[in-house]
């Protein structure tokens, strides 16, 4: 079993005037292991949900399903659609331990966060990574939402609550569910920490993808009936939905 890494340094040398793009192995004109044609081409995700992030073709809407019933959680943000290359990078890092791809995509993911931040996105209180179940975390070696928001707290200047939520049952994997199926999965499937506090606090929940948003509800509903005042969601991809193209 691979441990979960603890080590908080770069995953490349920052000392070094040129890093090597981990997409194209071109010379990079940027600080981060990406050029500037491979981020251009990047799937950028456009227009969306202003609540869910779903891909919408005209911005400033709510989608079907958050125009009918408001889901728990205030606000998605997430900087790419769910499509080639990141799609490929995220199941790297997720399934391959590729923590350098997953380094990246933080990195920029907190760039875009910190943009959101300065033009009046309401800074959270604690990022919370969305909790894997024991054994998966034993069969995986890491859970990659903590990775994520340790790589987001630390530019951001917030504070990473690992252990606040916890996976009490180990569900079947959600991505061969549909979206019914998914809440079912979920049903009593996390908990409170003992003796956590969340009364009047603003919460980010950090995740890697966002598919139908029934984690992230769960998760949500669960904290602010314990008192949070608004749980936001920070992942790095949203994906359209499945009737869509991809």
């Amino acid at each position: 079993m691979r441990c979960q890494p603890r080590y908080e340094g770069p995953v490349y040398i920052w000392s070094k005037n040129k890093q090597t793009c981990l997409l194209c192995g071109d010379t990079t004109d940027t600080p981060q292991p990406i050029c500037t044609p491979c981020e251009a081409d990047l799937p950028w995700l456009g227009d969306q949900c202003s609540v869910c992030a779903l891909p919408l073709p005209m911005a400033g809407l709510r989608c079907g399903q958050c125009a009918a019933r408001s889901p728990a959680f205030e606000r998605v943000v997430a900087p790419w659609a769910y499509d080639f290359p990141v799609d490929s990078l995220i199941t790297r890092f997720k399934h391959q331990a590729k923590w350098p791809l997953g380094r990246l995509m933080g990195e920029l993911l907190a760039q875009s966060l910190q943009h959101q931040f300065d033009e009046g996105l309401e800074r959270p209180d604690a990022l919370l990574p969305v909790p894997l179940a024991a054994r998966r975390l034993r069969q995986r070696g890491f859970n990659q939402a903590a990775l994520l928001a340790r790589w987001l707290g630390q530019p951001l200047g917030l504070a990473c609550e690992e252990r606040l939520v916890q996976r009490i049952h180990d569900t079947p994997a959600q991505q061969a569910l549909d979206a019914p199926a998914r809440r079912r999965n979920l049903h009593q499937a996390f908990a409170l920490a003992p003796g956590a506090t969340l009364r009047n606090r603003h919460l980010a929940l950090v995740d890697d993808v966002l598919t139908t948003g029934a984690t992230a509800q769960a998760l949500a509903r669960l904290l602010l009936d314990a008192g949070a005042a608004r749980v936001d969601v920070y992942c790095l991809a949203r994906t359209p939905k499945p009737a869509d193209p991809a």
